[in-house]
């Protein structure tokens, strides 16, 4: 059963830079590209950044210059990392690690998630 769980989030001022964590089980890693998202409130969930088992990575307008998006299994548990920095108000939102199995492992542009986590609270203020 597949399992994201989110962590790092919490409260920056604006400016500073934050850490996003996502641990993931019970799949097969190499199978899946994996991607952050982040839904403010009244808006639609959007994509922030996705990386494929090859380590090959895409990034969405929102936070293209100021994220880096980086997956590690080498302790045997998936780990998917969004760094972020430069962090404004508009970046408050929850946060979301979610998982596409895909050919390969490859992140395309038609990916449709199916896993998500319970997403984590990412507050900037002025």
């Amino acid at each position: 059963q597949v399992r994201l769980v989110e962590s790092g989030g919490g409260s920056v001022q604006a400016g500073g830079s934050m850490r996003l964590s996502c641990a993931g089980s019970g799949f097969t890693y190499s199978w899946y590209c994996m991607a952050w998202f982040r839904q403010a409130p009244g808006k639609e969930r959007e994509l922030i950044a996705n990386i494929g088992s090859d380590g090959r990575t895409n990034y969405a307008h929102p936070l293209k210059d100021r994220s880096t998006i980086s997956r590690d299994a080498a302790t045997g548990t998936l780990h998917v990392y969004l760094d972020m920095n430069s962090l404004t108000p508009e970046d408050t939102a929850t946060y979301y690690c979610a998982a596409s199995r895909t050919r390969g492992g490859v992140c395309y542009a038609s990916n449709s998630f199916n896993y998500w986590g319970q997403g984590t609270q990412v507050t900037v203020s002025e």
